[in-house]
């Protein structure tokens, strides 16, 4: 088989360009000969990947952050067409967040993704299609893996993105020290929110998340039940909450247990329609990344994607 590696040096705080040397060896030793191709700016895993994958590539292995994975996902298709159907992915997480991985128990440690990895186990995956306005102004559209969310996790990405001391304490404590200080600037932002021909509500949204995995945020269990092998997304909401509501019942998100919770609203579909209220900015996170803002329409893709792990 032939292998590509696609690496973020620079995600992890720069840990990533350390242990390059060890996760190549680690690689070849169980898989054979494998080929390294690093990054250097944004966007540059979506383009390796589909070079890769137009060279021969029958799997590619991203190394990095959530946005590493999710630009090699997208690397997988070009336009609305996969380059190479039959291709697989497989994960070595070593950045900031690592949530996708935490959907499938995979990891943590760097032995554990490659004799995933090595194994071969196939499970094919469900991908989410986002359209949205980007910061150009210009209408976008990309994939998402894992999780794409808008309001109070749009701005902790660019802040937890743009962080540099709180990174040296793990990514769990970045996000968690960064939505912490979000939460005393953030209002909740009214938004017309449309799932399938079911579910057509304005709510003043702390947080809406439409959930392919089950994890985002640096470990917070948004959505328990979400399973990306079924066709359909889960649709977490949390409304008009107040900085001392969300400051409670943080732990318990990351627990899983917030469901319950009477400022939550949880529904699901296949095609979800968010738009803004009012004329302010309602940010967008794509699996950790923040590409631009409401409005956005989210579409479930079934199967689109085959994940060695």
């Amino acid at each position: 088989m032939t292998v590509t590696v696609i690496a973020n040096p620079k995600s992890g705080g720069g840990r990533t360009q350390k242990r390059l040397p060890e996760i190549v060896q680690k690689l070849e030793a169980a898989l054979g000969l494998v080929r390294l191709r690093t990054t250097d700016a944004p966007g540059d895993a979506t383009s390796l990947t589909r070079a890769s994958l137009k060279e021969g590539a029958a799997l590619i292995v991203a190394v990095g952050g959530d946005g590493t994975v999710n630009e090699c996902v997208n690397g997988f298709f070009e336009g609305t067409k996969p380059v190479n159907p039959a291709a697989h992915l497989g994960l070595i997480m070593s950045g900031t967040g690592g949530d996708f991985r935490r959907t499938f128990n995979l990891g943590p440690g760097l032995d554990d993704f490659i004799t995933s990895i090595a194994k071969g186990t196939i499970r094919t995956i469900d991908l989410g299609r986002i359209s949205y306005v980007n910061w150009e102004g210009r209408d976008e559209t990309r994939l998402f893996d894992n999780i794409s969310s808008f309001g109070l996790s749009g701005i902790v990405d660019k802040a937890v993105n743009n962080a540099k001391i709180s990174k040296l304490f793990g990514g769990t404590f970045s996000f968690y020290w960064c939505t912490l200080t979000a939460m005393l600037r953030y209002k909740p932002q009214a938004v017309r929110i449309q799932v399938d021909d079911h579910f057509d509500e304005v709510l003043a949204i702390n947080n809406a998340a439409i959930c392919n995995g089950q994890y985002f945020g640096g470990g917070m269990w948004i959505a328990p039940m979400a399973d990306p092998a079924d066709g359909i997304f889960e649709v977490v909401i949390i409304k008009d909450a107040t900085f001392a509501d969300m400051l409670k019942d943080t732990g318990s998100i990351y627990e899983g247990q917030h469901l319950q919770n009477p400022r939550v609203v949880t529904t699901k579909g296949r095609r979800v329609t968010a738009t803004p209220v009012n004329h302010e900015d309602v940010l967008i996170d794509a699996d950790g990344e923040t590409p631009g803002k409401l409005p956005a329409t989210f579409e479930i893709l079934p199967g689109a994607l085959n994940l060695r792990c």
